[in-house]
């Protein structure tokens, strides 16, 4: 137990011999801009970057807002005070004013601490005033440069107001712009704010002709003598400015200013930092030898941008460009992309189904060209089947028509001519000459190969045509037709010559079922009915011996046939043409024996 609070004592000891001491020393305070910045970058990397607990204490240099040194003397005593037990083990001192004074009263002060002179121009360093005790990270203000890019941003500015107030260090800074930017003297003209008080600084800002930019090089004591601290005056002068405000150090960045070149403060910080580590871990502070931070890439704040028209075609090559408003893309882009995706997808599936769609109607078109091929070539094949029975029906009245002619030429040249007789002659002629030529019309129509033309029809009239057809087949069989059709018209949309050729198809069909039973009395029945406006149906009845149960399902099937020299192509073209129709055909058994095909359609509107 004593040997682990000996340990405990000793690692206490320990801690407190490694802490280091640090004395920051502001120009002009903690809160004036831009030294304020560069002090929490500094605290910030020293945080960072320490090995050891640090005690950083802060403290100004208030003499600085004057050219009065005399308070000083008591500013020394003071803080040889605050550290006479604990002498710092590393001064930092923050701004010109700060490193005047720590080199004014070196001795005065702490002779054997190393110090850190930071943010202060080369040109404000007294380099001959160094000891092997000091080293310096130094800035390197360009103003020539800054002001070169107001006028390659804005190249009509004809007038740049150089604000500063009239401290002795802003009052130095003034005649320093004045003498690096004298090279653009025949372009644009400077003019100074140190004599006037922040207010009139405001109202001549209010007012600025154009091609007048605006340079904010700092605002620490006005000429009125009023104090103003983290950049309070910067915000107020933009509030009311009629002209861009430029400035040159990224200190003042953010809202205000348009942008440019600027002294980074960050770099600095970091710099300082490292330094001080090297100091503090016990490199000697002369040998330790920085270049001075220069200014950094130009960057511009997009909404001064787009404030002052100011396009960004002008900008030198390298610029950065902050506080761009997000583009739809910048804020979205996932869901955007979500939704493209999700689109191109969606186009790729509806080009998919609309090429399919193509390739189906195509397919369909070709379908139904080879199925009206198919539908012809039925036709001409029952027309065949049938040939013998045409030749046969024809033969009647052209016999007929041949006899009556050669009739009315005997009667003709006879010496008194019997001339009701011949006139009862010729309208026999004329008959079987009519007879004749329906004949023809029909089976024209049958095997004729126009394309389909859908209009109103009377189904009565297709169904007189189709068994004036089929009557003649049937009549070689002794097989009598009876039409039962409806009194009135039934209207239906179609193309006439394919209903026709399912009525034929079915009523031969029909022949075929009775023509070879031994029955005295063999009949097909064809009727038509309107079951209610919206239907019609036509059923074709035989009294054969019917279909066979089991085959039923399928007999609409193509190829399906029951007759040995039979294609099986009847009833499946019938099918066809029926539901190209918008219909329903189906065949079923009679319960008094024989089959019944039976088809149904849509009543069409009558206008």
């Amino acid at each position: 137990m004593a040997l682990c609070l000996a340990l405990s004592s000793a690692n206490t000891q320990s801690l407190a011999v490694e802490s280091k001491r640090v004395l920051l020393l502001h120009s002009f305070g903690p809160d004036v801009k831009p030294w304020s910045d560069y002090a929490r970058a500094i605290r910030a990397e020293l945080n960072r970057q320490s090995l050891w607990p640090l005690d950083v204490r802060e403290h100004s240099l208030v003499t600085a807002r004057s050219a009065d040194e005399n308070p000083e003397v008591p500013f020394v005593q003071y803080l040889r005070a605050l550290f006479s037990r604990d002498q710092p083990d590393l001064i930092i001192s923050i701004g010109a004013p700060a490193a005047a004074f720590v080199q004014r009263h070196r001795q005065d002060l702490f002779p054997a601490a190393p110090m850190v002179l930071t943010v202060v121009d080369q040109t404000r360093v007294q380099y001959s005033a160094l000891t092997d005790k000091d080293s310096v990270v130094a800035v390197a203000i360009d103003y020539l440069r800054a002001f070169e890019n107001i006028l390659q941003v804005l190249p009509d500015t004809k007038s740049v107001v150089v604000v500063t107030g009239s401290s002795p260090v802003e009052k130095y800074w003034k005649a320093e712009i004045g003498r690096q930017v004298a090279p653009l003297a025949s372009r644009i003209t400077l003019t100074g704010t140190d004599d006037l008080s922040f207010e009139d600084i405001l109202k001549r800002a209010s007012a600025l002709p154009p091609h007048t930019a605006i340079f904010w090089e700092l605002m620490v004591v006005d000429a009125a003598g009023v104090s103003h601290e983290e950049g309070t005056a910067l915000a107020k002068l933009y509030s009311v400015a009629t002209a861009p405000i430029f400035t040159y150090t990224d200190a003042f960045f953010g809202r205000e200013v348009v942008g440019g070149p600027h002294v980074p403060v960050l770099e600095s910080g970091r710099r300082t930092a490292e330094v001080a580590i090297r100091i503090l871990g016990g490199e000697k502070a002369g040998d330790i030898k920085v270049p001075p931070v220069g200014m950094g890439a130009p960057k511009y704040d997009w909404r001064q941008l787009q404030r002052w028209e100011i396009s960004e075609a002008r900008l030198p090559p390298d610029s950065e460009i902050h506080f761009r408003d997000p583009s739809a893309w910048d804020r979205y882009q996932w869901e955007i992309i979500a939704i493209v995706t999700a689109f191109l997808i969606q186009a790729s599936l509806i080009l998919g189904l609309l090429y399919e769609r193509q390739r189906r109607q195509k397919a369909e078109h070709e379908a139904h060209l080879r199925m009206a091929e198919l539908a012809h070539m039925n036709r001409q094949a029952v027309a065949a089947g049938m040939s013998a029975a045409i030749a046969h029906e024809l033969n009647q009245p052209l016999g007929a028509i041949l006899n009556n002619t050669e009739t009315a030429e005997i009667l003709l040249k006879s010496d008194n001519p019997n001339l009701a007789e011949v006139r009862s002659i010729l309208t026999e002629i004329r008959s079987d000459d009519w007879r004749a030529s329906e004949i023809i019309r029909r089976l024209r129509s049958l095997i004729s190969k126009n394309a389909a033309e859908f209009k109103l029809l009377d189904l009565n009239d297709v169904v007189r045509d189709a068994v004036g057809i089929t009557s003649i087949q049937a009549r070689m069989h002794g097989i009598e037709i009876h039409q039962n059709l409806a009194t009135r018209r039934l209207p239906v949309f179609g193309d006439a010559i394919q209903l026709q050729q399912v009525v034929v198809n079915l009523a031969l069909n029909g022949i075929d079922a009775v023509k070879d039973q031994p029955k005295t009395r063999k009949d097909i029945v064809v009727q038509a009915t309107s079951g209610d406006d919206r239907t019609i149906e036509l059923s074709i009845s035989d009294s054969g011996p019917g279909i066979d149960p089991s085959k039923i399902a399928g007999i609409f099937e193509p190829f399906f046939t029951t007759k040995s020299a039979g294609m099986g192509m009847g009833l499946a073209i019938a099918q066809m043409i029926i539901e190209s129709h918008g219909g329903k055909i189906w065949a079923e058994n009679r319960p008094t024996g024989g089959a019944v095909f039976r088809f149904r359609l849509e009543t069409a509107r009558q206008h």
